[in-house]
């Protein structure tokens, strides 16, 4: 298998390659490239790999401008220390993306898909692997949150999560344990990022997940009042312009 690694970090880079070959010995890295332009140029100039582990911030700006620059069918497995990327990623060829610091574990059940497909694909045609790609492809939709609290930086998990919520020109985000936690993201643009099956906008102020919500109360004209769980810090109520979606969406 030949692996071309596009990664400005040389010990990161070098890391990737000592683990691909705990992967596979066999595995041949043939290069690995810090911006944009020398991977633009290279790929250009070799016979493309049959896979890329691509670092997104490159020296020289954002490896989605390499797309732009070149007709790239190859697979890709994103290793990053941004989650801000994941649906972009997979509009592009990636079969996993990879948070930082990547370790064996989690590499390896990537390169386990890889190989996956490939050998359904039942031959080295990578038109035929991108196509299968398609079907095999996780969820383009965001399944965890890095925020970070005084000098830490915690994962957390949309599973974990009861709603977000906006306040004082801010956006925080509650989990069914009931911490608080600020994110940077408004509530316009993490409606594009959660799954639409398990979370829903009932107002202008939240955004709830299925299991967040503790009861609905029916009042007078149709208004309905949602108690979360945990309690949020004022009353929340479903906009008349989103009551019929918010019925449909509960009996999904």
């Amino acid at each position: 298998m030949n692996v071309l690694i596009i990664e400005d970090e040389d010990r990161t880079a070098r890391q990737l390659e000592r683990m691909l070959k705990k992967y596979d010995p066999t595995v041949h890295v043939l290069a690995q490239l810090p911006s944009i332009r020398e991977s633009v140029a290279w790929l250009s100039q070799h016979p493309l790999p049959d896979l890329i582990l691509m670092d997104i911030h490159l020296e020289d700006g954002l490896a989605f401008t390499i797309f732009e620059q070149i007709q790239l069918t190859v697979p890709i497995i994103f290793t990053t220390a941004y989650d801000a990327y994941t649906i972009r990623a997979f509009k592009v060829n990636s079969i996993d993306y990879l948070l930082k610091p990547v370790d064996y574990d989690e590499l390896a059940p990537a390169l386990d898909k890889f190989k996956t497909l490939r050998s359904v694909a039942g031959s080295p045609d990578l038109a035929s692997l991108l196509q299968l790609m398609q079907q095999f492809r996780e969820s383009p939709f965001k399944e965890r949150f890095m925020i970070t609290i005084g000098t830490k930086i915690r994962s957390v998990e949309t599973s974990e999560i009861a709603y977000f919520f906006s306040e004082a020109k801010g956006t925080f985000l509650v989990t069914k344990e009931g911490q608080l936690l600020a994110i940077e993201s408004s509530l316009d643009q993490l409606i594009g990022m959660m799954n639409p099956s398990q979370f829903f906008r009932v107002n202008r102020q939240f955004l709830v997940s299925r299991s967040g919500i503790q009861t609905i109360h029916a009042f007078s004209a149709g208004k309905l009042k949602v108690d979360l769980r945990p309690a949020s810090r004022q009353e929340v109520f479903v906009s008349s312009s989103r009551l019929s979606d918010f019925k449909d969406w509960l009996g999904r």
